[in-house]
């Protein structure tokens, strides 16, 4: 609806702009022979002018909140990070960048350990505060832009453009560490998966879902 109304506030001050337009034409050719009526068309202009501003500062208000409303259903309630399906079209789309770029793109498939032993002896509440706080350290030792996105009850996919699975190891590293020192401590388990050529998003996530109960087996 929002951006609805701002393509609406959009195309009025197109026409407002084209009326003042004409009018300053009309005295620009002489068309307008009176003084008065000369200064009236002046001030309509001018009217025009001011109204198609408005008009465009209410459209880009309308676009920021519709931006705003857009992104709140895109986020999961409990943790913030990326529901599954808005999430994996902005994988899609970092996908097909860093295919169209060639550039290297690695996605972790980040597993939380432990979680059902958690809900099971301390409560859900104590799951819940778990999940966010693997959430807030990802985002704290990740960069701005990769994303989070929450895959499934204590998965997470985490998108990393740019980076090689080496780096993006040892940043998963940081994060065990960083979730040991807290006061309710906890830890991950990650495979990785590099992006390959003619990959798809469901082949890149396979490899790193892969990866993971390789990285699972390995521990036992």
């Amino acid at each position: 609806m929002r951006d609805l109304a701002a393509t609406r506030r959009d195309e009025e001050a197109e026409a407002r702009d084209a009326a003042a337009e004409a009018r300053e034409l009309s005295l620009e050719t002489g068309a307008g022979p009176l003084l008065d009526g000369v200064r009236f068309d002046r001030s309509r202009a001018a009217e025009d002018r001011a109204a198609a501003r408005a008009d465009r500062h209410a459209a880009a208000a309308d676009r920021r909140v519709a931006a705003e409303a857009r992104r709140a259903t895109a986020l999961d309630e409990l943790t913030g990070a990326h529901r599954r399906g808005p999430g994996l079209i902005e994988l899609e789309r970092e996908l097909a960048r860093a295919q169209r770029l060639e550039r290297g793109l690695t996605v972790a498939f980040v597993d939380v350990d432990g979680l059902k032993a958690i809900n099971d002896s301390q409560g859900h509440a104590a799951g819940d505060r778990m999940l966010r706080q693997v959430v807030v350290t990802l985002r704290t030792l990740l960069r701005a832009y990769d994303l989070i996105v929450r895959y499934g009850g204590d998965e997470f996919i985490c998108v990393l453009p740019g980076m090689a699975p080496a780096d993006a190891r040892s940043r998963i590293v940081l994060v065990n560490a960083a979730l040991g020192d807290v006061a309710e401590p906890g830890s991950v388990t990650a495979g990785l998966a590099e992006m390959q050529r003619g990959d798809s998003v469901e082949a890149l996530v396979g490899r790193a879902d892969q990866a993971l109960y390789q990285e699972r087996a390995r521990r036992l």
